[in-house]
């Protein structure tokens, strides 16, 4: 018996759904339906030129729910098998094990919509993009919260990441991550390798330890972490590490997505607050508000000015998992 399905008209294609219905997300209040595959496909139409501009010719590792929340989860590296010939890829070397992956580089709306059809929840592009995948146009701040923080740590955190960005002349897009923390991305020149771009941001994480050390951890090694401060993922710009994308749902039960905010929203944001059912009116209300982020590009030099005086001080530039592959490659 075939599967049921429905056809989605997206620009100039049309997307074949299937098992529309399929429940991916539990209801959350009494007498509240769970938000299905299609639900899904809505809300990413909803937010269109948003996801497209997070995506836009970036390698994106999918993480899909073949049956749901509730089934198992895969880290998707190669684009799945069946892809019409108008989606676009991008052929990646992974040096650790040799091996070479075309993944899924969204140029248009409906790429977004058939990797739903193929039960992506999460989109998790690179920083760099397909043109030069080795030299990344992205650095990107995330702000870990340890297991005894709190969000208002968080924002607190975020004000300091704020006034250092303006002292350099930076200019930070905020965005929750859609769990605990909050995401900051500034656009730089592509002129430095993925290491390179670690080690200008682990010397910036430096400096928001050194003005809030009560608060903040630069150590690698979870273990040596207060479980009450705040962790700063300088190494979310090695290689191949990924992050959601703005305006990506989360494979968590309340559809929580990863939502860009002003940065004068923050000390007002509860990441609960920004759903699957709530994003799209906000979107239709404000708009993507990183759409201008490309007018914005930060030369990474002062940066690595003070990551040169970090190393003549004796602090090490390679702590922790540098440049190479993640460890989540899957087929």
């Amino acid at each position: 018996m075939a599967s049921p399905f429905v056809e989605i008209e997206v620009d100039n294609r049309v997307v074949k759904v299937t098992n529309p219905e399929r429940v991916y997300f539990p209801p959350q209040k009494s007498g509240e339906s769970g938000a299905t595959k299609l639900d899904l496909v809505h809300y990413y139409l909803s937010v269109g030129p948003g996801i497209v501009n997070a995506l836009f010719e970036r390698p994106t590792m999918l993480h899909r729910f073949p049956t749901g929340l509730s089934g198992d989860k895969v880290h998707q590296k190669r684009i799945p098998s069946g892809a019409p010939d108008w989606v676009e890829t991008v052929r990646l070397h992974f040096p650790r094990w040799n091996r070479y992956a075309d993944e899924l580089c969204v140029t248009e709306l409906g790429a977004v919509v058939w990797a739903v059809q193929m039960s992506t929840v999460e989109f998790h592009p690179w920083n760099s993009r397909r043109e030069d995948p080795e030299r990344p146009d992205e650095w990107r701040i995330d702000l870990d919260p340890g297991p005894q923080s709190d969000f208002p740590q968080v924002q607190r955190v975020a004000a300091v990441v704020h006034q250092i960005l303006d002292e350099l002349g930076a200019v930070g897009y905020p965005k929750t991550s859609g769990g605990s923390g909050l995401h900051v991305y500034v656009r730089i020149k592509p002129d430095h390798g993925h290491q390179e771009v670690r080690r200008a941001a682990l010397a910036f994480a430096r400096e928001v330890e050194r003005r809030m050390p009560d608060d903040v951890t630069t150590l690698w090694w979870r273990k040596d972490r207060d479980p009450r401060h705040l962790f700063v993922d300088y190494n979310q710009n090695a290689r191949d590490h990924t992050m959601a994308a703005a305006y990506s749902v989360r494979g968590v039960p309340d559809a929580r997505v990863s939502t860009p905010v002003r940065w004068d929203e923050i000390d007002d944001v509860d990441p609960h607050d920004f759903t699957i059912r709530t994003v799209p009116g906000r979107f239709a209300e404000i708009g993507d508000l990183h759409e201008d982020i490309d007018d914005h590009v930060f030369d990474l030099e002062p940066l690595r000015e003070w990551a040169d005086r970090d190393e003549a001080n004796g602090l090490t530039s390679t702590t922790g998992r540098g440049d190479g592959d993640s460890a989540e490659e899957q087929s």
